[in-house]
């Protein structure tokens, strides 16, 4: 167990250290992040490119480690490894940093099946330390608002829970591997809409069956899909659907709906564009005031169009968690939960038929 994980209630006799394993544009996002919190510390970088994790530590005050995930996960003042690679090659550096005692973050999707995001899972449970997967966007203050208004009951009756992805990716930005099923086990469900469908499953759970159709519209180039359509039923009868696309210019915000015999609520991105239930309560008019896009930003255009605030968010929840002894707000089971959702869209895509989630619980 780390000097971290043994904090309990009392104030660390260091800052946390994290490490960053994968020196991408993401990773840019985990460095910026945690030098804004206090009791915090990015201690070391490492990567499968020598050349750019030395320059990635250097421009963040880090020291570079050239010995790799391994060498990294030795530092005794490492006590979280912040794993950035692509989705495709999670699994193996995150049961390097488990067995050495570390604290996992790791980014959507947690991996690119059920079976390996298992075997982290696992690991993490035999070592006593934390698997936390990114998704910042539960931290932004639309997002929990929905949240808790849904928790006080206030949609009532359930009547659709839809989500809706209409990005857009230029052809650049298909490189490398994404856009391959090795890579990033998917495409634009896989890839943009997990934090959609994270955020749908946070608020009203997991559908029981799902039908889903999958195409590539504009970038033929790649082996997965640019644009997906699904249904969803949820075990109280409830209905929802799923657009995703990253061939729609110039791309429109992320936009949750969820409906209800008692109320509705619309969230664009984080910010709340509709908020409208049979009953009214006194602070309802706070949420109809006219907003800003939300202070997370939005990937609708460019992936790197988010802002640093939801992964500073989500990092700082983690720090106060070790420091107070409590579980993380996202726990690894939840990303477990959004890969399975999206392995079952892909099933009935290929079998062209409705499949049922509990196949891949």
């Amino acid at each position: 167990m780390t000097v971290a994980a043994s904090l309990g209630g009392t104030s660390p006799p260091r800052p946390i250290g994290f490490g960053i394993y994968g020196p991408g544009m993401i990773a840019g996002y985990h460095a910026r992040a945690i030098a804004q919190i206090a009791g915090a510390r990015l201690v070391a970088v490492a990567g499968r490119s020598a050349e750019r994790a030395a320059d990635f530590a250097l421009r963040h005050g880090a020291d570079f480690v050239g010995g790799g995930m391994e060498e990294l996960a030795a530092r005794p003042e490492v006590d979280v490894i912040c794993v950035t690679t692509s989705a495709g090659m999670h699994l193996a550096p995150a049961l390097i940093a488990i067995r050495a005692g570390k604290h996992v973050v790791i980014e959507k999707p947690m991996e690119i099946a059920t079976a390996r995001c298992d075997q982290m899972l696992t690991a993490a449970e035999a070592a006593g330390v934390w698997l936390v997967p990114i998704f910042q966007g539960r931290f932004g203050a639309g997002a929990a608002a929905t949240k808790a208004a849904v928790a006080a009951g206030r949609l009532g009756r359930l009547v659709l829970a839809s989500a809706y992805v209409k990005w857009h990716r230029t052809p650049l930005y298909y490189t490398g591997t994404r856009g391959s099923w090795a890579g990033d086990g998917g495409g634009a469900l896989m890839s943009q809409a997990i934090h959609a469908l994270d955020l749908l499953q946070w608020f009203v759970g997991l559908p029981a069956e799902v039908f889903c159709r999958t195409t590539r519209r504009v970038h033929r180039e790649i082996e997965v899909e640019d644009t997906a359509v699904a249904t969803l039923r949820y075990a109280d009868g409830a209905l929802g659907t799923v657009e995703a696309t990253t061939a729609a210019w110039p791309g429109w915000q992320r936009r949750i709906e969820l409906c209800g015999d008692q109320g509705s609520i619309t969230l664009e991105d984080d910010r709340i564009a509709r908020w409208d239930f049979r009953e009214e309560r006194p602070e309802d008019p706070i949420f109809r005031t006219p907003q800003r896009g939300g202070d997370l930003g939005s990937g609708a255009s460019a992936p790197d169009a988010i802002d640093v605030e939801g992964h500073r968010r989500q990092l700082q929840d983690l720090v106060e968690a070790l420091c107070e002894g409590r579980s993380p707000a996202v726990s690894g089971r939840s990303g477990r939960d959004g890969v399975a959702l999206v392995e079952a869209l892909y099933a009935s895509a290929a079998r062209k038929v409705p499949v049922r989630l509990y196949e891949f619980a």
